[in-house]
C-alpha cells in the first residue's frame, strides 16, 4: 500500500456533541481534539447512519485515494476500474474504515492573531469540517483538493 494517500491519521476524542443545539434531525456537529498532534476538529456526521456520542475516541484519517495498489493492473480490468474511487472487488481503505466522505477543501486561512495556525475548511457534500492545527501537520492538503475522510471507532 502506498502510505502517501495518507495525508494525516490520528485519534481524536470527542468532546462536544451538537454544542450550539441541533440543526437537522439526522447530523450532528462533534468537535474533537486529537491526541497525537494538538490540533482541533469541528466536523458534521451524519449521525443516523453512524451514531457518535461525546467522549467517544475516533481514528480519523484523511486520503487522497482509498486505492491499496499502486501496481499496473490488467487493461481489461484497468478499463473498469476506477483508481481514485475503488471498486467493491478490489482491497481498499474502505475496509479498514466505518465511515466515509469525499469533498473539497474550499478554503485554507492563516489565523492573524496565532500565526502558527491554520484552519482547512472541506465541505462534503454540504457536511462541514473544519481542522485547525499547527501548518506543518497539514501541508499535503492544498486548496481545491478532493480528499476522502475515514473515520472509525478507536480502540
Amino acid at each position: 500500500m502506498s502510505e502517501s494517500r495518507l495525508l494525516l491519521e490520528d485519534i481524536w476524542e470527542v468532546k462536544q456533541l451538537d454544542q450550539d443545539g441541533k440543526k437537522f434531525d439526522k447530523v450532528s456537529r462533534i468537535e474533537c481534539k486529537s491526541e497525537n498532534y494538538e490540533m482541533d476538529l469541528v466536523l458534521d456526521v451524519n449521525t443516523d447512519i453512524y451514531p457518535i456520542e461525546v467522549s467517544d475516541k475516533l481514528t480519523l484519517a484523511l486520503a487522497t485515494s482509498v486505492d491499496l495498489n499502486d501496481n499496473d493492473m490488467d487493461p481489461t480490468v484497468s478499463a473498469l476500474y476506477d483508481r481514485k474511487l475503488g471498486t467493491s472487488q478490489k482491497p481498499s481503505l474502505l475496509d479498514r474504515y466505518e465511515y466515509a466522505m469525499y469533498g473539497k477543501v474550499y478554503k485554507y486561512k492563516t489565523d492573524k492573531i496565532k500565526e502558527h495556525k491554520v484552519s482547512v475548511y472541506v465541505s462534503f457534500g454540504g457536511l462541514l469540517m473544519k481542522l485547525s492545527g499547527d501548518p506543518r501537520n497539514m501541508q499535503a492538503i492544498d486548496p481545491d483538493m478532493h480528499l476522502y475522510l475515514l473515520v472509525r471507532k478507536a480502540k
